[in-house]
């Protein structure tokens, strides 16, 4: 995951996609915006007056607007070929070019005969060369602006995904040793007594190890998910005997549901690590799941020790999730982490994307 995030970092184009419908309206609402601003600060009374000047630069910005959001749609594929100084330059000057060239076409519809026998050749510049350039030089001043903007912000949230891939390569390669240490000596001590559960401990030891280690999808399905939270859990089961106790209730989650790797199980082994083997008597750890809507909601329960306190590793879990679950969808993702009373609880809530959605 770190590679592809590296790799994807460096050959994706920094300009964000104009052949959306989405990006075609935000550029309307700028355009006509821009154009109320331009007209009031040129007002100096009248409404009529007021009402032409603002339909003649909406319709010449327009004009601007779409043909220059066409123009990198159509060139976006050679632009992310290209580095970003030479595709900032191409941008640039492509452009620039479409601002002169439709400057020009307005002054030349101006001086045609349709628009002198209508009378409404005062709405049109009178002189090519003071508006073509004029045109040009703000024109370029506000390209260059907006370019640094979404080169920043391009730049701002390729760090965010370096570090929450660097962060889930930390994760899946943090089993912690002791862990493996006392599972080796479980299946040890199994292979004398019950050689079948010993044959079965090392195959899940293995899955488990290769679902954490495997860097190969940066999503999987809810079901996957589950099965590595179970097969962790029949591990430390070998190890803890009835200290440990875990109830699912996750017959309502969507199985199909796209979810981060590695979202439920470090939950699962917080909770062991931090609330069971504490313990002399242990405890349950609860994991409860259902969908309301298009919500899908994990909550995490383990008891927690007199005086217990919150660990490295419970935050570093905790802060891996948060930070790929804001990826993924944004403002639509909760995680709640906190003591109550005797308990500790984590919540995660996050919108239901099946695989097919995904794909």
């Amino acid at each position: 995951m770190l590679r592809q995030a590296l790799r994807g970092g460096a050959e994706s184009f920094y300009l964000p996609d104009f052949c959306g419908s989405g990006a075609a309206l935000a550029i309307v609402l700028i355009v006509e915006l821009t154009a109320i601003v331009l007209a009031l600060a040129r007002h100096q009374g009248g409404a009529i007056d007021f009402w032409a000047d603002l339909a003649r630069t909406s319709l010449f910005l327009l004009w601007v607007g779409l043909v220059c959001a066409a123009l990198l749609c159509w060139s976006r594929r050679r632009l992310e070929r290209l580095t970003v100084a030479r595709g900032s330059a191409v941008v640039l000057a492509l452009l620039t070019v479409a601002i002169a060239a439709i400057s020009a076409a307005a002054y030349l519809i101006g001086r045609s005969h349709a628009v002198a026998a209508a009378g409404t050749a005062e709405f049109f510049p009178a002189a090519v060369w003071p508006f073509v350039l004029r045109n040009v030089v703000i024109g370029f001043v506000i390209i260059a602006v907006a370019l640094r903007y979404f080169y920043v912000t391009h730049q701002w949230r390729r760090n965010i995904e370096m570090r929450a891939a660097a962060r889930v390569h930390a994760l899946q390669a943090r089993i912690r040793p002791h862990f493996l240490f006392n599972s080796m000596n479980t299946i040890a001590s199994l292979t004398r007594s019950d050689p079948a559960l010993a044959e079965q401990a090392v195959q899940d030891l293995a899955d488990l190890f290769r679902a954490s280690l495997s860097d190969q999808r940066q999503t999987i399905t809810l079901q996957e998910e589950l099965e590595v939270a179970r097969t962790y859990q029949r591990i430390e089961e070998l190890r803890l005997g009835p200290r440990l106790r875990v109830s699912w209730d996750v017959d309502r989650l969507p199985r199909d549901a796209r979810v981060p790797g590695l979202l439920l199980q470090p939950l699962i082994e917080n909770a062991i690590y931090h609330g069971i083997e504490p313990r002399p008597a242990g405890g349950t750890v609860s994991v409860v799941g259902e969908l309301a809507g298009d919500l899908i909601t994990l909550v995490v329960r383990n008891p927690v020790a007199e005086r217990q306190t919150e660990r490295e590793g419970n935050r570093l879990a905790l802060a891996n999730i948060r930070e790929r679950l804001a990826l993924l969808y944004g403002e639509l993702a909760l995680v709640k982490a906190g003591r109550f009373e005797d308990e500790y609880i984590v919540t995660l809530r996050f919108p239901h994307v099946s695989a097919k959605e995904k794909a």
